[in-house]
């Protein structure tokens, strides 16, 4: 597209006298511009190659902007990246109020940062500060906003956008219409105007980016960089910035980002037939505790008929009040139309055991999913009761996170429609879904619960069907050692600690209280019982039983490992008491030891799935614990992570664990092979 845009400047407008202003506009439906190919980017062995590339775009802009005629972009869908940044060149922009229109420059996700001229043209157009989050969070502006903002100059509806461009544009060549910059308030003047101010917003971005990042990620610096520069020395800003993009664009962190946007891109296909799902118009959800309250909101906001179902009034009313309170939330923010939230609540019909017509309901459901408590009885009754009263192609999903889905299928009379669909909490927002089909599930079964995970916004990976699936089979081994390490005298504060340093969203305490002390107890234990023998060992779960007896099931009882109060959070002296009875010595353990040691567990269990062909490639294993668990995402994941650090050196250094602490650090045999030929899980 670069290159025909410049042909058709060169051609058709460069030397145009006739032509008094230009208009940009998309022929494709609902897509301004969504940015550079990123994997053309990937492609660039050395990334110096870059500079002379971005440079010539940047000279198409400074070119176009060289006619001396108003340039004016209509933006319908999105404008994203250096879609943005192309209208940024213009002198005025339009967008459409589509709900698919956005607008942002989301490249530092990417390990990146705007490099078509966005850190230096953002900025005078939106006010320092707005820009700087922008360019820091890679958020994106909704139409509305942007106005408010000063990022487009009109919003209009999408049959009206372009006649208000090509009359904008003529106003502007005539001089009828002035492009304006929105002026900014007295405060925001003597903030961002002057040198003094600009250092207070400095200081207080610099402190976010460091709270946020843990000093982790080099974009966001490199942004700031680039906007202190450009401000200083205008006459090299630009160059400043390709020079920079091109630095980052080398990093291990650009490149393990970038293989986790590429993961997903791969997770949104499947191999189970184009045309294996059956269409789906009505879900149920038995069960509206957090789970299936979250799984009925993200299936409703689709615009699928949820039918909520539990025990009585006071159980689905407590599902109802969780999802119009998030909805409620999303209005106040104006993330969400009061149009939207009334289509929500209106797409949900409650109903409890003692409702007369639930069976009538439940027999127009084309898939049911199940969010009770983890008791197999309880769920192969329910697989029983739905069997009874709904259609024959009804799809029966379980949301179970360990019991394998062979065992509830026993003894169902159509197993073949009956799967794993295993979500996270909260599930509004974690972004996984584990899709388990047992040995005798259809493939329309497994294609429909892929259908139905990406229309509610998952990033969907199939996994085997074995206890713990994947996900919570990684981290049965990673709570024992949390374990073991509180045994070994290890500070509650200096675990967290230790794993935030080591780039992990939060650390293994606050995990476990964010989860439920008694669902990571329950996982501990369920894995201890299966079948991973020595890999379940050298730890102590009954840690966890017992604050459940004492009711410290976490952040949802207000104490777990941390007393809850407001948004601050302790650990009190009753909890330290208890973890200093626990602990049997103290071994002084650095930092470096404390990381290696809980990494290393979770590690060599990714690899051991992928060994037992639990998940199908290293990129399902990567995409799976980035966004089932944070694993650290500037590593890219457990696998990508290996081949950074090297497969040899880790071997070696559970070799040396295996002797220190016992067998349960023995790397797997295919973490071996891989060391033994200097093999990586991916190519480069």
């Amino acid at each position: 597209m670069a290159e025909e845009a410049k042909k058709l400047w060169k051609d058709e407008i460069a030397s145009n006298s006739d032509v008094k202003a230009v208009v940009f506009s998309s022929a494709k439906p609902d897509m301004f511009i969504a940015g550079a190919d990123i994997f053309d980017i990937k492609a660039v062995e050395n990334k110096q190659d870059l500079i002379p590339f971005i440079a010539d775009g940047v000279k198409f802009f400074q070119d176009m902007r060289g006619k001396g005629v108003p340039l004016v972009a209509a933006i319908d869908g999105p404008a994203l990246g250096g879609g943005l940044e192309w209208a940024l060149w213009c002198d005025y922009r339009i967008c459409t109020d589509s709900s698919k229109t956005k607008m942002g420059l989301p490249e530092v996700k990417l390990g990146l940062l705007p490099g078509f001229g966005g850190t230096q043209n953002l900025h005078p157009v939106v006010g320092l500060q707005n820009a700087m989050d922008m360019m820091l969070t890679g958020k994106d502006i909704r139409p509305h906003q942007a106005k408010k903002m000063g990022l487009v100059d009109l919003v209009v509806a999408q049959a009206s956008l372009e006649r208000v461009a090509i009359d904008s544009a003529a106003a502007l060549a005539n001089g009828s219409l002035k492009a304006k910059r929105k002026s900014k308030s007295m405060f925001n003047k003597i903030l961002e105007d002057n040198s003094i101010g600009r250092n207070v917003i400095w200081n207080q971005i610099d402190k976010m980016v460091q709270k946020n990042t843990n000093g982790k990620y080099p974009a966001p610096y490199a942004i700031i960089d680039c906007v202190k520069f450009g401000l200083d020395n205008p006459s090299q800003k630009y160059q400043h910035e390709r020079e920079e993009f091109a630095k980052l664009a080398a990093t291990p962190e650009s490149e393990a980002l970038i293989g986790i946007f590429d993961g997903m891109t791969q997770m949104k296909k499947h191999s189970f037939g184009a045309d294996a799902a059956i269409p789906v118009k009505t879900v149920a959800v038995m069960g509206a505790g957090l789970m299936g309250a979250g799984i009925a909101q993200v299936t409703a906001e689709k615009g699928i008929k949820v039918l909520l179902k539990d025990r009585n009034d006071e159980a689905v009313g407590r599902g109802q009040s969780y999802m119009t309170e998030n909805w409620s939330k999303k209005l106040k923010r104006k993330r969400m139309t009061q149009y939207q939230y009334n289509l929500n609540t209106s797409n949900v019909t409650a109903l409890t055991d003692d409702s007369p017509t639930w069976q009538r309901h439940f027999g127009n459901a084309d898939m049911v999913i199940e969010a009770v408590f983890e008791d197999l009885d309880l769920k192969r009754k329910i697989v029983a009761n739905v069997e009874s009263v709904t259609k024959d192609h009804c799809i029966f999903a379980t949301n179970t996170s360990a019991i394998p889905i062979a065992d509830i299928a026993q003894g169902a009379s159509r197993p073949e429609n009956i799967i794993g669909m295993h979500y996270f909490s909260p599930v509004p927002s974690m972004p996984l879904l584990e899709i388990i089909p047992h040995t005798g599930t259809s493939d329309t079964a497994t294609a429909t619960a892929f259908e139905i995970g990406s229309k509610q916004g998952k990033t969907c990976i199939v996994v085997k069907d074995v206890p713990g699936f994947y996900v919570n089979r990684c981290l049965g081994p990673y709570l024992v050692e949390v374990s073991a390490l509180v045994r070994d005298g290890v500070p509650l504060e200096a675990l967290d600690k230790s794993l935030k340093n080591f780039g992990m969203p939060v650390g293994p305490i606050t995990l476990a209280d964010e989860v439920g002390i008694d669902v990571s107890s329950h996982v501990a234990k369920f894995l201890s019982n299966a079948d991973l023998g020595v890999r379940m060992e050298g730890g102590d779960v009954s840690l966890m039983e017992q604050m459940i007896g004492k009711g410290w099931l976490g952040k949802k009882s207000g104490q777990g490992f941390y007393t809850y109060k407001g948004k601050k959070k302790t650990i009190n002296e009753e909890v330290q008491k208890y973890v200093k009875d626990f602990a049997t010595r103290d071994l002084k353990l650095d930092e470096k030891e404390i990381q290696d040691r809980i990494v290393s567990r979770f590690v060599n269990e990714a690899a051991k799935c992928l060994e037992d062909e639990i998940i199908e490639n290293p990129v399902v294993g990567d995409i799976g614990l980035v966004f089932g668990t944070g694993f650290a995402p500037f590593r890219g994941g457990p696998f990508r992570y290996l081949d950074q650090v090297g497969v040899a050196s880790y071997v070696d250094r559970m070799n040396t664990f295996t002797d220190k602490y016992g067998p349960q650090f023995e790397p797997c045999q295919l973490l071996k092979d891989y060391a033994a030929t200097d093999k990586k899980f991916h190519k480069r």
